[in-house]
């Protein structure tokens, strides 16, 4: 069956590399295996080995989720203008963005999975098992939409590399349908989960009309600097032939998307600095430091300075069309947006307490290794799909 010839070849595909390929891939098996011994440790006793507390209920786990959300955008941005705008070769790099979205919508959920201190009472809220309760809960919209998006993405690619692997074009009619509803999905995923934060308004920090497009702007920010800097090193070590132009694309996507997100940044700072009040005590935290708690403060300086480097970089045409500095500035974008929207953004909401503590946060060491785990099997997913992708695409495989 042509089915399952497709599937085993896919998977074949997926073992052939070089010693660089399973070393990378040895690297992530073993950084998962570490993270997952201190998550049995977590099961068995508790969030109590974190660095989380009463006082600050959210760490490390939902700061990475909130990044890793934003990540999953580099689909929708080579999908609009592939078959939008009919841009033949960005085409060729569309599976390569919905493995890109799968992996990240993937490594999401287990981050949201490991801030659970009982993940077993997930029944609770499986439709006819439990209570879903929707459409009261915002947690529900954002399962739907998460698992939503990470469908479409699957069955369109799927779909594309399916058809090539059976030597055919793929016809857009049958599934452009899917890609529109994937397009409204993209921004719905980081819409909702902007809501998640805003809709508290015990929390002054987050409770912001402003958050769900700053999410949306900075989600255009990492999801192009990740794909640009995979695309780049696909083509180096995998011989894909990725047109610059594509690069290029993303290059210029990525510098107007930093444009917003710092506007943004400077907007709330002056609407809260500008006459500022008892709400703007956690934005003082995070800034400037709160009655001598300031471990926040070179954090988010140095990723306000990471950004406007890596702006200033991409503004010159010249320098942007050079790929190494393209990805040092996507590197530098990446990292910035990481700890403003990390770090920088989940945890002085927390900081001061509605009633007045200052309670500062810090990871523990358990914490930071059932993180990585988390990541590094998102990489691991992003590696293997996109080495399938690669040669289904590239022609070395054809049913036959």
């Amino acid at each position: 069956m042509i089915l399952l010839s497709f599937l085993r070849d896919g998977f074949k595909a997926m073992l052939r590399g070089g010693s660089l390929y399973w070393l990378w891939l040895g690297v992530l098996l073993v950084l998962t295996g570490i993270g997952g011994w201190y998550y049995i440790l977590q099961l068995r006793d508790g969030l109590i080995i974190t660095g989380m507390s009463d006082q600050v209920s959210w760490g490390l786990y939902i700061a990475n989720f909130t990044y890793v959300v934003g990540i999953a955008a580099a689909s929708v941005l080579l999908v609009i203008p592939a078959y939008t705008f009919h841009r033949d070769d960005v085409r060729t790099v569309v599976p390569l963005g919905g493995a890109m979205a799968v992996a990240a919508v993937i490594t999401a959920i287990l981050l949201v999975t490991v801030d659970l201190a009982r993940p077993d009472r997930f029944w609770h809220i499986i439709p006819f098992i439990g209570k879903f309760n929707l459409p009261e809960s915002l947690l529900a919209w954002d399962i739907v939409v998460l698992s939503g998006y990470l469908m479409l993405n699957l069955v369109i690619s799927f779909y594309i590399l399916f058809q090539h692997y059976r030597s055919r074009q793929p016809n857009l009619r049958a599934f452009f349908p899917l890609v529109v509803v994937a397009m409204f999905m993209a921004i719905s995923i980081h819409t909702v989960t902007a809501f998640l934060f805003s809709g508290n308004p015990g929390r002054p920090f987050w409770h912001t009309a402003l958050l769900a497009p700053r999410f949306i702007a900075s989600a255009f920010v990492s999801g192009p600097a990740i794909i640009i800097v995979a695309l780049l090193l696909i083509r180096r070590f995998w011989s894909y032939p990725v047109k610059q132009a594509v690069i290029d694309m993303l290059a210029v996507i990525l510098m107007f998307s930093l444009y917003v997100n710092l506007f943004f940044v400077a907007a709330e700072l002056f609407t809260d600095f500008y006459n500022e009040t008892a709400h703007a005590a956690s934005i003082r935290y995070l800034y400037l430091g709160l009655h001598g708690a300031d471990a926040l403060v070179p954090w988010i300086w140095t990723a306000l300075v990471l950004n406007i480097i890596a702006v200033t970089m991409l503004s010159f045409a010249k320098l942007r069309q050079d790929n190494r500095v393209l990805v040092t500035a996507a590197i530098l974008c990446g990292t910035g947006v990481w700890i403003e929207k990390g770090l920088g953004f989940v945890i002085p909401g927390f900081i001061p307490t509605p009633i007045g503590e200052v309670f500062e946060y810090s990871p523990t060491f358990p914490e930071v290794m059932i993180t990585i785990a988390c990541l590094a099997i998102g990489a691991l997913v992003f590696t293997l799909l996109a080495r399938a992708a690669v040669e289904f695409e590239s022609g070395r495989l054809r049913h036959g």
